[in-house]
């Protein structure tokens, strides 16, 4: 069973219809890739967010961009909503089909186009996951580093901005796409950037729709840049007293410019429930899992720093994983650690709450943040890329339980609040979509809002592109 909608969410939900003529066309085009059975229809209308929406009409599996394309302009034709869906990976409701229409499931399309080992770059299929995209290159002596945890589609991660554990050393999708073909709200083909380094040609339209989360049209191409394998790698794992001692830890890390490549918390709970879920036996104490990449100089030095810097925060036990597979073992770990905790309350459901602060403020966000969810009972696990400022609050709850439900969302909310009382932001990656739309209003302002919606009217006057996300229209 799901959450209940919260108050500002209801409203969003209003059915539009899929005419019988536009069916027919899509049955006809699409054959069998063009689905209305429930179950489908189920599986395309939801991800991991907790709310409970009626399913999509209907679930078209695309193979090019000229599929993609003529689903949109029959969605133009007659008004109808459009979802574009990867691997249904997203924490905010940015699948769900508020309003009715076509799931367009871009899952098929996942060849890898183009790689330019020369330039440093690669041109991808919107259906390629990052872990397919890896797997595919490795020889080439390149890789791709953004990760979010989830083995998500890169055009999903485009569309929602995403960043992860490599973002402190990185940077996020927005920094990492260079180009993308979007397919826009009259189904238009359109090609955005190229695969130059830089340039100074017209409005940045790639960065436009980078983090647009599919409300102004649908990617299915996209240029990453690419990096080379490091020389050498490492991985650490440090347990401190207290996350307070953790978090300042990384501070300095930050601070002092180790140029360390990823810098994970973890809190005691989710390190119970990464013991129990992954067979380990990690101290179960607030724990930094880090990653050190560069020259076997390089690495040696960034590892004797942090570890000078933990030992002056009260950090023990530094280890290092000293092998391939330790290392992988690790990092696995930490990416389960959401179907992990699932299991420390059977028969809950999990409610991620994300935001990002400046590093400066992370210890005073997290421990207040922490505090609150203490003095309310609810069972909670705290992760975090904390070299970047970013940190995930989970709550494990009974859906069915309305004083849990509403405690839930009331701590989800104290959070994002904070965060932007300490000039930070109400989501570090997650991304907006259903259920912090309230909550942009009151980051970006009326200006910067308004802005917003006359982009998304004068590319999408139908409000056909993923309706009811993002922005209240």
């Amino acid at each position: 069973m799901n959450a209940p909608l919260p108050d500002h969410v209801r409203p969003r939900v209003q059915a539009r219809p899929i005419p019988a003529a536009m069916l027919e066309a899509l049955r006809t085009r699409f054959g069998e890739r063009c689905s209305t059975a429930l179950a489908l229809r189920q599986q395309h209308g939801r991800d991991e967010s907790v709310y409970d929406v009626p399913p999509p009409e209907a679930v078209v599996f695309c193979e090019s961009t000229d599929d993609v394309a003529f689903v949109v302009r029959q969605a133009a034709q007659h008004a109808v909503p459009v979802i574009p869906f990867g691997v249904g990976s997203s924490l905010e409701g940015h699948l769900l089909a508020v309003q009715g229409g076509v799931s367009i499931d871009l899952a098929r399309m996942n060849r890898i186009v183009a790689v330019n080992a020369e330039d440093l770059t690669v041109t991808v299929e919107a259906g390629v996951t990052r872990e397919q995209l890896n797997r595919d290159i490795r020889d080439t002596g390149f890789f791709f580093p953004i990760d979010p945890g989830a083995n998500a589609s890169l055009g999903g991660m485009s569309a929602t901005r995403a960043s992860g554990t490599n973002a402190v050393r990185y940077g996020t999708m927005r920094e990492n796409v260079l180009a993308l073909t979007v397919v826009t709200a009259e189904g238009e083909v359109m090609r955005t950037g190229t695969r130059a380094k830089k340039s100074s040609a017209g409005y940045d339209l790639t960065r436009l729709y980078v983090g647009s989360e599919g409300t102004l049209g649908v990617i299915t191409e996209i240029t990453l840049r690419l990096y080379p394998l490091p020389e050498a790698l490492s991985a650490a794992i440090c347990t401190f007293a207290s996350i307070d001692a953790a978090v300042r830890t990384t501070i300095q890390i930050i601070q002092l410019g180790v140029p360390i490549a990823r810098c994970e918390l973890l809190d005691a709970n989710a390190i119970r429930g990464v013991n129990q879920y992954s067979k380990l036996e990690l101290p179960e104490a607030p724990m930094l899992l880090m990653e050190f990449h560069g020259s076997a100089a390089g690495v040696k030095e960034q590892t004797e720093t942090v570890q000078a810097i933990a030992h002056e925060h009260g950090g023990t036990a530094f280890r290092y994983a000293s092998t391939p597979e330790e290392r992988t073992r690790l990092w696995a770990a930490r990416h389960q650690a959401y179907f992990a905790a699932l299991q420390l309350r059977p028969g809950c459901r999990c409610q991620s709450t994300d935001t990002c602060v400046p590093i400066s403020r992370l210890a005073e966000s997290i421990n207040e943040s922490i505090a609150e969810a203490e003095a309310s009972g609810i069972p909670y696990w705290t992760v975090g890329h904390v070299g970047d400022g970013n940190f995930h609050l989970s709550y494990l709850f009974y859906p069915d339980d309305a004083r849990e439900a509403t405690e839930v969302e009331r701590l989800s909310e104290q959070m994002v609040r904070r965060a932007l009382r300490l000039e930070g932001t109400c989501t570090g990656e997650h991304g907006i979509g259903l259920h912090k739309m309230g909550y942009l209003v009151d980051e970006a302002g009326p200006a910067a809002l308004e802005a917003m919606k006359r982009i998304k009217r004068a590319l999408d006057p139908k409000n056909i592109m993923n309706p009811g996300k993002v922005l209240a229209l």
